[in-house]
Parts: structure tokens; C-alpha cells; sequence
């Protein structure tokens, strides 16, 4: 019996030193970005808007949502949810039946502002719903009166080993007409759960003086996915938004504000580190733009947080992190070779299964490799094949304004596997404690055809060498 589905392969490839570069190359000028009145708020007074999801806690019995009003009235800050379903139960002992209304419960959100230069956001709400029952779907409101507006999420199934779940993977997204491709192909299809973003988010920093309305049209761009499941988020250099020509020197302000995560459950003392497990898939999220240097507190953190690791329970093991530590492409080539150098040993001795990574804004799969006998003396400096090592994934391919990095190395080096100038997203889908399905799709391909294929044999409990 075939235990896993079988994908179309269609792509104009060439092999070069064992790996595949695609010669399907998409044009390289700049994507075009969508304008500002593409996104109107919604109807209504004070209607909330940008509304956005997170995981609320470390086990995934707990939902951020976050949304944004244009003022901060009496009410405006709480979000009421229920469990969808059964309404109405039979009374077997009167003989007769009773509508039973679902239980509805209220919680209140923290509410807050920025200014960035001249520019002063709405009001910003992020309720932490917890103690939710898992593998549940709820319905939730927010605003008032005549503008409340209704969504809906499912809670994951309970933390455990051969918990089927399936991720969507993308990153460098911005909100071009290009990224609309990426994001409703990505929704098209029915198996996504939840969100891998590997940072770079709205790209306001393209635009003079870090022009805040686009992290506004962001938010309304990406709601019609993000209030329906949550996005876990890495934070890249287009959030940064440091700026001290215009007396802007507190780094990652924006996103900040708008984008909040449970990190305080992982123990970390930062919202751009942090970890959460969700069904079989332990996650770590990585801060490139953060000190990682030894006695760090990013260092000392991830250090710990390995060890907490528990294979037996989330036997899958993730990391993102914005900039790629195996990068053939000439753009942001070698950016994080200092971060590599310093945690990829710790990788492999894990047995990471996967690292994802954005900031290229094309595509690359890399084979299961180390670089970790260099020691300056010795001269091993070059890359190579270890089952114990995770596969790096660079995902910076959502569609951004900046266009395609479609200027790759060559010959393509042998830590490569397949390599392609184009955008669009992945998806992970984990079907037990041995075995998951990745697939990636440009944007040019229908949603049942993948681009790049093949099946994941988890590093913990299958340490052999995958026919990629």
C-alpha cells in the first residue's frame, strides 16, 4: 500500500555536481507591489481590522489574537469565542429536546499604540485566549455592535509523536501582486494548519522613511489567512525598522508592537527567540539580528532549550531563522556563516531535523550536510554529507517587492540539491514519528504540482540517508 501521496515532478532541470538548478527562471525585476487602497478597512464604526493569530503558549492550548481599531472605545479590547458545533442536545430523561446554546466566554486583550515618526498607529489588541481543549474549532468575535466581525481557528491536536499535522512554509512576503499568488495558492490548499514564516514580513522599510501604513495594508492583505491560523513568525531584517536619520533607534518597533508570541513560556527573555511545540513538531525560532555570541543571552537560551528537547514527544525537530546558513545564491551570499559557525555542531548533535530560513528571494533545498571539523589548522573547511545533519530550506520566495535573487553560484556547489529563481511556498506535511512529505511550488504551477518533492525521514527515529 502506498502510506504517502504522489506529486507531479514538473520541472526544465539540470544537474551540475549532483544537485538540480531549474532553468526556470522568473524575470527579475522588482514585483509590484499592491496599492495602499487595495485594502480598505472594513465596514462598520470603529470595525476591527488586521486580524492575525499566534499560538498562545508552549503546548498549544492557548491563542493569540491580535487585531487593530481605529479608536479605543469601551469594549473594543475584548474578543468573545465558543466552540463551534452541537447547539442543541436531546433531554433524555424529560422526553423532550432542549436548545443548549455553545458557552460563550470573554477575554480582554492588552491594549497599546506606537508612534514612528510621523505616523501614530490604531489601537492594538492582543488577547491571549487560553486553556483551550485541543484538536477544537472555535469561533471568535471582535468589536462592538453593529461592527462585530466573526472568524474561526482549530486548536492542534495534543503534543505527541504520531500526531499527523501539516505546516505551510514561506517567508519574505511582502504584499505585491506576486505575494497574492503565493499567499491564496498557499490557501488553496486544504491541508494547511498553521503558518512557518521565516521572516520579512510587510517591507515598510522599502519606502521613504519606513512608510508605517504598509505594515497597516499588510495586516488587512494577510487576514484573510492569518485570523483563521495561526502564523509562528521569525523575525527578518525588514523588521528591524532602525532608523536614526529620523530619531528611530529602537530596533524591531514595529513588529514588536503588532506581533507578539508566547516566548516568556519557553523561557526566553526575548520576543525574537522562542520555541513552541505543536503536535509531533518541536519549533525553534532564531534571531538573526540579535547578539549570539557565547554568554549571549541568545546563546544561552538556545543551549538550554536543546536540552529540553523532548524527541520522544515532538520527535520532529525545527528551526527557523532568517538568514540561511547554506546559500548558493550570490544575494546575502555568506551572511550567516558567523551564526553557523557557532551553532551547527549543536544542529547536528541534535539532529535538527530541518532548518528554514528566508532573506534569498529565491528558492534552495540543500542535501543533509556539516561544516563542523574546521578548527583553523586543520583545513577541513568544506561541506559534507552527514545523516545527522538537519536539511536547510531557504524560503525568501513569497514575492516581495524587491524582486527575484536569480543570480546563483556557479557551478552549483555539492551541498546544493535543487535551486530555482522563482517564488512561491512549501508545505510540510508530518504523517507520523518517521516519515513527513515536503513539497514546494512556485507560483506558476497549480496547487496539486509540486516543483521540488520528496519524503522526510525523521533524524531521531530514522537515521539513515534519505533518497532525496
Amino acid at each position: 500500500m502506498n502510506l504517502f501521496p504522489i506529486f507531479v515532478f514538473l520541472a526544465i532541470t539540470s544537474v551540475i555536481n549532483g544537485g538540480i538548478t531549474s532553468k526556470y527562471v522568473r524575470q527579475a525585476q522588482p514585483s509590484l507591489e499592491m496599492p495602499l487602497e487595495t485594502f480598505l478597512s472594513p465596514s462598520g464604526y470603529n470595525a476591527p481590522e488586521q486580524v492575525h493569530l499566534t499560538q498562545g503558549d508552549h503546548d498549544g492550548r492557548a491563542m493569540i489574537v491580535s487585531w487593530v481599531t481605529p479608536l479605543n472605545l469601551a469594549g473594543s479590547d475584548i474578543v468573545t469565542y465558543w466552540i463551534a458545533g452541537n447547539s442543541t442536545a436531546a433531554n433524555t430523561t424529560a422526553g423532550n429536546s432542549t436548545d443548549v446554546k455553545p458557552a460563550k466566554k470573554k477575554a480582554h486583550a492588552s491594549t497599546s499604540s506606537y508612534r514612528f515618526y510621523d505616523y501614530t498607529s490604531g489601537y492594538l489588541h492582543h488577547a491571549n485566549i487560553k486553556g483551550l481543549e485541543y484538536n477544537t474549532t472555535y469561533i471568535y468575535e471582535v468589536g462592538t455592535d453593529r461592527s462585530v466581525r466573526q472568524f474561526n481557528f482549530t486548536t492542534p491536536p495534543p503534543v505527541g509523536p504520531d500526531v499527523p499535522y501539516t505546516f505551510g512554509i514561506m517567508g519574505d512576503l511582502g504584499q505585491t501582486y506576486a505575494s497574492n499568488e503565493t499567499l491564496y495558492h498557499y490557501m488553496s490548499n486544504p491541508k494547511g494548519q498553521a503558518v512557518l514564516f521565516a521572516g520579512d514580513l510587510s517591507y515598510a522599510d522599502d519606502h521613504p522613511n519606513h512608510d508605517q501604513r504598509k505594515w497597516d495594508s499588510f495586516g488587512k492583505f494577510v487576514e484573510p489567512c492569518a485570523a483563521f491560523q495561526p502564523f509562528i513568525y521569525a523575525a527578518g531584517n525588514h523588521e528591524i525598522d532602525y532608523v536614526p536619520s529620523i530619531d528611530e533607534v529602537h530596533p524591531f518597533k514595529p513588529y514588536t508592537h503588532r506581533y507578539p508570541n508566547a516566548y516568556k513560556a519557553s523561557g526566553s527573555i526575548s520576543p525574537l527567540w522562542y520555541s513552541v511545540r505543536r503536535g509531533p513538531a518541536h519549533i525553534i525560532v532564531l534571531s538573526s539580528y540579535s547578539a549570539y555570541g557565547k554568554y549571549t543571552p541568545q546563546y544561552l537560551w538556545l543551549e538550554q532549550e536543546l536540552k529540553k528537547v523532548n524527541r520522544e514527544e515532538t520527535p520532529w525537530l525545527i528551526v527557523m531563522v532568517h538568514s540561511p546558513w547554506y546559500n548558493s545564491n550570490n544575494y546575502h551570499y555568506m551572511e550567516g556563516e558567523s551564526m553557523r559557525i557557532m551553532f551547527e555542531s549543536w544542529f547536528v548533535n541534535s539532529k535538527v531535523d530541518m532548518v528554514l530560513s528566508g532573506h534569498v528571494h529565491a528558492y534552495e533545498r540543500s542535501e543533509r550536510v556539516s561544516n563542523i571539523k574546521y578548527n583553523i589548522t586543520n583545513g577541513l573547511s568544506t561541506p559534507v554529507k552527514d545523516p545527522n545533519a538537519p536539511i536547510y530550506i531557504t524560503i525568501g520566495d513569497g514575492g516581495n517587492i524587491e524582486g527575484i535573487a536569480n543570480s546563483f553560484t556557479d557551478p552549483q556547489p555539492s551541498y546544493s540539491a535543487y535551486r530555482e529563481a522563482s517564488f512561491g511556498h512549501a508545505v510540510l506535511e508530518i504523517h507520523n514519528q518517521t516519515h513527513a512529505t515536503y513539497t514546494w511550488h512556485r507560483n506558476q504551477d497549480n496547487e496539486p504540482v509540486a516543483a521540488d518533492s520528496f519524503i522526510v525521514r525523521n533524524r531521531h527515529t530514522l537515521l539513515d540517508d534519505e533518497r532525496i
